[in-house]
């Protein structure tokens, strides 16, 4: 079986950056990113807070709870890491993305940080012990000193992403010379625990593959893996402006949707709409728009389903808009919130993306005014998704569609899913098995 596109890169994957500094800047590239530093205030204060002294009440409680917390927790895992392929996940969404490579091979095991949250999987994964993640936290002076110099006020303003990151990459070294995998999947490429875990690999001479789990931006890592599955040419054309693109790249759909893509919704026109959210969402102007909508579509219903995590108290939206459903993204996988509704109403979420291969009409509405995250994934540029700038805008699209929905919508995501429409189209593990065995062999 042949992959639906291929491109081989010569150039050697960079090795681990030498220097203390540098590799500290490497693993928390996104933090220092524009985008990242223009995240609302409001939506930034669940995962940093801007008063400097709730930010190192953050800090003093991750170093007891969870640095100290963990010496004192031992890890007895339910399977043999030695030798092993591991499909390290730091989230639910990595799980969904992976598990189907631990179904098909019985030498592969699924991990995470030992005590990183995985939702509703927290009990399905191995854990890699972080106990001696506390030798390391000398190193934190010397890192926050030097990014000081080269990111100013910004290594102020996240000096607590600076505390966590310390002693991943050091700890992740002595768990890889022990454990001797045979390789490492990753499905997310810029959290500071993926991002650590992947220079450790380089370090150690452990091969690292990628199978990407959502929508890119341009503003993650160079893409730096032995061997990278992609979705389509979306991602690829991201990637080459984030950076070079090192390794093996092949595009091969997007695996975790291929039990959906038989059952795309036919309905003929649009009766349930379903609202994606996440943080940068402000829930006063959710509010405003939610009520808007329930009050100009009595005939609708929709649903909201808050990023799984998004940490805020949604309890004064509940008792505000009664008529609102609710869906529990930390309980219920995206697809099959997608299979319930007809249409999505979103600002910058990949669910996008998901929603349109399911042949659901899909429109773009920024609840934020944040230029900088304006169409952050270029849904709306590409033509994948409707745009709405304003209420009445968003009004008059669900009018249009709630008279005739399209069925062959979901065909605009052909750019974005390198299967679609071809003998692939469903078949994205198989492909993505095939070359990963390939590759290991």
């Amino acid at each position: 079986m042949s992959t639906a596109s291929t491109e081989t890169t010569p150039a050697p994957i960079p090795s681990h950056p030498p220097t203390l500094i540098k590799r500290l800047r490497d693993i928390l590239q996104l933090r220092f990113s524009d985008v990242y530093a223009a995240v609302p205030a409001a939506a930034m204060a669940s995962i940093s807070p801007a008063n400097p002294l709730k930010r190192l009440a953050r800090v003093l409680a991750y170093a007891g709870l969870r640095l100290v917390g963990n010496v004192f927790r031992p890890i007895k895992n339910p399977e043999n890491l030695h030798g092993k392929v591991w499909l390290y996940v730091v989230s639910a969404n990595n799980y969904d993305a992976l598990s189907f490579i631990k179904e098909a091979r019985p030498d592969a095991v699924l991990l995470a940080g030992q005590a990183k949250n995985i939702g509703r999987y927290n009990g399905a994964v191995n854990r890699l012990s972080l106990r001696r993640k506390l030798l390391y936290y000398w190193q934190f002076p010397v890192v926050f000193a030097g990014l000081l110099r080269s990111e100013g006020r910004r290594a102020w303003r996240f000096f607590d992403f600076i505390f966590y990151a310390i002693g991943y990459y050091e700890v992740y070294r002595r768990a890889l010379r022990h454990y001797r995998p045979q390789a490492v999947v990753f499905s997310n490429d810029h959290n500071d625990d993926s991002r650590s875990l992947l220079l450790a690999c380089r370090a150690e001479g452990v091969p690292t593959a990628y199978v990407q789990h959502a929508s890119v931006s341009t503003s993650f890592p160079p893409l730096g893996f032995d061997l990278s599955l992609l979705e389509g040419q979306d991602a690829l054309d991201k990637y080459r402006q984030c950076g070079p693109v090192r390794g093996r790249v092949e595009l091969v759909g997007m695996p975790k949707a291929d039990v959906f893509l038989s059952a795309k919704n036919n309905a003929p026109a649009v009766r349930r709409v379903g609202v994606a959210s996440n943080v940068h969402d402000p829930v006063p102007a959710l509010q405003e728009s939610l009520g808007f909508l329930i009050q100009e579509f009595p005939d609708l219903t929709f649903t909201l389903r808050p990023h799984p995590s998004d940490p805020r108290n949604f309890g004064p939206l509940r008792r505000a808009l009664p008529a609102l459903q609710w869906s529990d993204a930390r309980q219920e996988n995206v697809f099959a919130f997608l299979q319930n509704h007809d249409a999505l109403i979103a600002g910058d979420t990949s669910t996008h993306l998901e929603a349109t291969l399911l042949n659901l009409v899909s429109i773009y509405y920024q609840f934020s005014a944040n230029p900088l995250i304006h169409d952050y994934y270029g849904y709306a540029a590409h033509g994948l998704v409707d745009q709405a700038r304003t209420l009445p805008e968003l009004r008059e699209l669900l009018l249009r569609y709630q008279t005739q929905k399209p069925a062959t919508h979901f065909r605009r995501a052909a750019y974005y899913n390198a299967t679609l429409g071809t003998e692939h189209e469903g078949h994205s593990q198989q492909l993505a098995l095939q070359l990963l065995s390939e590759w290991l062999a």
